[in-house]
């Protein structure tokens, strides 16, 4: 009998090796949180087939997929795992986002170019629906706040523009998924910088206080005018033509409490 503990010894050790290794999961730390952090929303340039084949065969995907008519979630990567839909990116100063973040990318042409400049298409009010219940769901269980859900062209603002100045934030927030800045703020500030502007550097802290990669160069350079451009098509997509006027900074004001306080400190410099 005694023989036969040692056999049985090392057939309890070879299955412990082949199962992997024993865990004891009766405590769980109070310090930790999801590892997504936002939720990035695109377009992708084409039809459901073509969508489908770049995505699911190709070198870039999403974690969903949203088709317009009927509107249909088709999920393509579990959101325990990363996708490839983000690039290089950056937010609030974290960067190449793939690693914290869920893409959803919806069935959309995009714009075409004619002689009058580029043309944007609306997007199917369905599929907006059925983009918001899965928003619900994925803040709801990430414990994120509508703050984190964000553009494809908020985050690469260099090189993208998805999901374009059509695309409808303010239902978006309207529903909870999305923030949208107060209308009577917005107001008060236009009013009292339809006087003066502030300086480009303003505009460039106030855009990384927001969330955007914005160096502070007191220039208007090409970089800059991308990023406002970006903004502009998220906040105010009647007008994107990435200048500093006086209703974008009221826009940004009203979404940056750092930069309308130094608004405020700088009131004696902004009186022409």
């Amino acid at each position: 009998m005694d023989r036969c503990l040692p056999v049985a010894l090392l057939l309890m050790l070879l299955v412990g090796c082949g199962s992997g290794p024993v865990i004891d999961t009766r405590y769980s730390a109070a310090s930790q949180d999801s590892r997504v952090q936002y939720v990035i929303l695109h377009y992708t340039s084409s039809g459901l087939d073509r969508s489908l084949g770049h995505l699911a065969e190709g070198g870039v995907s999403s974690h969903y997929l949203i088709d317009r008519q009927p509107p249909t979630i088709y999920r393509l990567v579990d959101e325990s795992r990363r996708a490839w839909h983000a690039g290089e990116s950056s937010w609030q100063g974290r960067s190449w986002l793939n690693a914290s973040s869920i893409g959803i990318e919806l069935v959309h042409y995009g714009y075409h170019e004619t002689a009058h400049g580029r043309l944007w298409p609306d997007y199917d009010p369905a599929q907006i629906e059925a983009l918001v219940v899965l928003l619900r769901d994925i803040l709801q269980r990430h414990n994120l706040g509508p703050e984190r859900v964000i553009g494809h062209s908020d985050v690469a603002p260099q090189r993208k523009v998805d999901p374009g100045p059509t695309f409808p934030w303010q239902q978006l927030a309207a529903a909870g998924v999305a923030i949208w800045p107060d209308t009577a703020v917005v107001q008060q500030w236009s009013a009292h910088l339809k006087a003066c502007l502030p300086p480009i550097g303003w505009y460039q802290r106030a855009l990384a206080e927001v969330g955007y990669p914005q160096p502070v160069t007191g220039e208007l350079d090409p970089a800059t005018r991308n990023v406002l451009t970006a903004f502009q098509m998220r906040f105010r997509p009647q007008r994107h033509d990435g200048m500093p006027d006086a209703e974008t900074a009221a826009l940004l004001a009203a979404l940056s409490p750092q930069a309308a306080r130094q608004l405020v400190a700088q009131q004696v410099v902004l009186t022409c």
